[in-house]
């Protein structure tokens, strides 16, 4: 059993925003694998499928970020997930506008639903997707940021970032993280080469 996780914040306030990207990934997937993400559960909305031959479950913490380590504890605890089968996905601001970076593990680089995550699982050795939410402007405030929408050009390159994440996860769950690291692991700039 595999479980990916899509980091965001819960109500309708939140919907589009940059730090939810994490959840538009796991709706894109969900939606492509006819998997219904509706079961309140584990403090998240959580749904069970195939991808890939894999048996999987997809989740939205319920939590709000800064405490999504408490239900993917839950969850991990519940069904008796190995760190080797958990896939975070979450924004970077680090990164430009639907740019991905996967890891097979790491630090939390700053990001608190991740910090979160590795205080309740008491390690870092889980995969995640890292897509990119653009850089924040010199003078406005990160909280701000990360809780606007995006506007113009932005919203086509944020589409495609979360079909590619959503195309990388599946790479990821039929264990491939290495071929997922070497295809989507580059700049936008060489990409288009």
């Amino acid at each position: 059993m595999k479980l990916i996780v899509g980091l965001g914040n819960p109500t309708k306030a939140y919907d589009g925003t940059r730090h939810n990207v994490g959840f538009g990934v796991i709706t894109e997937l969900a939606d492509k694998h006819r998997i219904a993400v509706d079961t309140k559960k584990h403090k998240a909305l959580i749904g069970k499928g195939i991808i890939g031959g894999e048996k999987v479950i997809l989740a939205k913490p319920q939590t709000f970020m800064n405490l999504s380590g408490e239900s993917v504890r839950e969850i991990v605890d519940y069904y008796q997930i190995a760190m080797e089968d958990i896939l975070i996905i979450f924004d970077d601001i680090s990164l430009d506008v639907g740019q991905l970076r996967i890891r097979a593990k790491g630090s939390a680089g700053g990001h608190n639903g991740v910090k979160s995550i590795i205080a309740h699982l008491g390690s870092d050795a889980f995969a995640r997707i890292k897509v990119g939410v653009g850089e924040k402007p010199a003078k406005m405030d990160l909280a701000d940021y990360v809780l606007g929408r995006f506007h113009g050009e932005e919203l086509e390159q944020i589409r495609e970032g979360i079909e590619q994440a959503a195309a990388a996860a599946e790479l990821i769950v039929s264990e491939q993280i290495q071929t997922a690291m070497n295809r989507y692991n580059q700049s936008k700039k060489k990409a288009e080469e």
